[in-house]
């Protein structure tokens, strides 16, 4: 379907760029949560290739509370147990997710220490307090670089653990997130290098945003986990210290009766601190991370828009159910576009090109739709009113045609008198002529319409010219005993035009106030200047129209409900013409009617610019 570049079509970008910032605005404000939904859905069906995990977790988990006498508070003992199991087993690196800041059994924390001291690749948690960092007793810390930070924040949009920071300030005091201190000690311990884009440790770029955060890559369920085992099974049988050889250890808390609260993360999963720990130092070390594309508001804008104009193509320029389909693909360009650059590692943002596709997409489609139906409509109506119109013409040239025939034939077949032949020529010459001026009619609307008639240039007097459509009109009048009544008028009133069609649009007007008014009623027909035009006004009191039919009137083959009861032939084109030919001269009709009481019509056209001597005289 075509639509002109007009109105119509201003109508539809205004519509589409409407829709397109109502569509930002809801994205932004109102569907936060979207994003957040899009990830842990993309997350949890992208599961990563060659997953083998580095890291395996020293649980203690339920078994080890029944067995430590006192519980939590006595398991120091049991670490200092199990540890020199595991470092005989030379595992990668050892984090131990367990805080250490109170003092407790001096014997116990005396022998928990040394075994600490002796492990070089040992790694203690710290945690930030609201009076600072609450990190391990003195005899506990082996010294150097071997705290490792343990925050875990969850999302404030729906409190679900997406992301871990990997480092935080307290003072003057910085410290490293504990999967990050992990993954530097089993790659030998080196420096740890930063900058405003990246975290590098031992060769290995690490993408983090302004606010050093990295996106933990969960493992989906289904593939295999961290792999973990018992504290106090490694303790009944020394030999799964195996399990650990070349791998980095996370001891901590997994038994629910123990923990203070557990995190919940993507797909409803809910996880202790050393089990998420334990899979942020897999993203690293795998490499896995998933960081937010570079510049991404702007490139999220500039899809959008990309979507929105798509889908006005569409809409615009496919055909029925391709346009439908079009506006389906830009959709679904919005939803895959997220998951694409997933696949890439990449954070693309989903809630602003989805908001955009859908309101976009279901804008065009309702404008398209209501545009196809009024054009439909309006179809429908033109061809029901020109099949009538064709009706009633075919049936008004039957009688000429009918006419020319009956008297050619009686001409052929009989011998008639030379004054017998003489009327019957001239009923054949004005019958013909009549048919012709009906051919004329519908000609000269088509060529308005397409703007293929040239109008003459020449100088019209309005008096003259209104008197001689007067005396055209004047037998009709006088069968029907209608007065028509010409005012007052200068003679100098002049419009610039093409006389024939003038002459046609007040002959016109005549004929029709003459047709619809009841008998013994009265036509008037003034003319005056004003504000640089000539107004010519044709008043009647006849049948009158409502506002609603004055608006219809000038369609071609319109006639109002009470014409066509009138029972006057028309063909409903006669005012369409009129208006074509004032339009073309560069004025316009004025209506002004009402059912029962008549109507007037007033051409409103430029006046005719006089010549200087004409100028001075009309001044005297």
């Amino acid at each position: 379907m075509r639509w002109r570049i007009s109105k119509s079509a201003a109508s539809y970008v205004g519509l589409l760029s409407a829709a397109f910032v109502a569509a930002v605005l809801i994205g932004h404000f109102f569907a936060a949560g979207l994003d957040n939904y899009a990830y842990d859905y993309m997350l949890l069906h992208s599961p990563p290739r060659h997953w083998r995990p580095k890291s395996i977790i020293l649980a203690i988990d339920e078994p080890t509370l029944r067995a430590t006498p006192g519980g939590i508070q006595g398991i120091r003992e049991k670490l200092a147990e199990a540890l020199p199991l595991v470092a005989a087993a030379k595992p990668a690196a050892v984090a131990l997710d367990i805080t250490l800041a109170d003092r407790q059994d001096a014997t116990v924390d005396q022998r928990l220490g040394a075994v600490f001291h002796s492990m070089p690749n040992l790694v203690l948690c710290t945690e930030l307090l609201n009076d600072g960092w609450d990190d391990p007793l003195p005899e506990f810390n082996p010294g150097g670089d071997r705290l490792g930070e343990v925050h875990a924040q969850p999302d404030k949009d729906d409190e679900v653990t997406r992301s871990i920071r990997l480092e935080m300030h307290a003072g003057f005091k910085q410290r490293w997130a504990l999967s990050l201190q992990a993954f530097r000690v089993s790659r030998g311990g080196g420096p740890i290098l930063q900058s405003t884009a990246d975290i590098r440790v031992g060769g290995e770029v690490i993408p983090v945003d302004n606010g050093r955060l990295m996106r933990v890559r969960f493992v989906p369920p289904g593939m295999e986990q961290v792999p973990r085992f018992s504290l106090q099974g490694l303790l009944d049988d020394p030999s799964q210290a195996a399990k650990v050889t070349g791998k980095v250890v996370f001891v901590g808390v997994t038994a629910i009766t123990a923990l203070q609260d557990r995190l919940m993360t993507p797909g409803g999963r809910q996880m202790a601190g050393v089990e998420i720990h334990a899979d942020a130092f897999e993203t690293i070390a795998q490499r896995l991370f998933i960081a937010d594309l570079a510049d991404s508001d702007q490139w999220v804008i500039l899809f959008s828009m990309a979507l929105a104009a798509a889908a006005g193509v569409c809409f615009r320029y496919l055909p029925g159910w391709f346009a439908y389909a079009g506006g389906g693909l830009v959709i679904a360009a919005a939803c895959i576009a997220p998951y694409v650059f997933f696949l890439q590692q990449r954070v693309f943002s989903f809630k602003i090109p989805a908001a955009v596709a859908f309101l976009t997409v279901g804008s065009a489609a309702a404008f398209y739709h209501l545009v196809t139906r009024r054009n439909w409509r309006i179809e429908q109506a033109a061809h029901a009113r020109y099949q009538q119109a064709m009706h009633f013409v075919t049936h008004e040239m039957r009688t000429p045609l009918s006419a020319i025939q009956g008297s050619s034939e009686l001409i052929s077949r009989f011998a008639l008198t030379d004054e017998k032949r003489k009327q019957i020529a001239q009923l054949i010459n004005s019958e013909s002529k009549r048919l012709a001026r009906m051919v004329e009619i519908f000609l000269n609307v088509e060529r308005l319409s397409a703007g293929q008639m040239e109008l003459k240039r020449e100088t019209i007097p309005i008096r003259e010219m209104v008197e001689l459509c007067l005396e055209r009109v004047r037998p009709l009048a006088e069968r029907k005993r209608i007065a028509v009544v010409l005012e007052p008028m200068l003679d100098n009133m002049q419009v610039t035009g093409d006389r024939e069609l003038m002459e046609y649009a007040c002959y016109n007007l005549l004929t029709n106030a003459v047709k619809y008014s009841p008998q013994r009623t009265e036509v008037r027909v003034s003319a005056w200047k004003e504000s640089g035009h000539v107004r010519i006004s044709v008043k009647d009191q006849g049948i009158g129209m409502d506002q609603k039919e004055v608006k219809q009137i000038f369609q071609k083959f319109y006639r109002t409900k009470k014409a066509e009861e009138s029972g006057e032939a028309g063909t409903g084109i006669g005012l369409s013409i009129v208006q074509q030919i004032v339009e073309q001269h560069g004025g316009e009709i004025d209506v002004v009617s009402q059912p029962g009481a008549g109507s007037c019509f007033t051409l409103v056209l430029p006046a005719a610019v006089a010549a200087p001597n004409q100028a001075v005289a009309e001044r005297r």
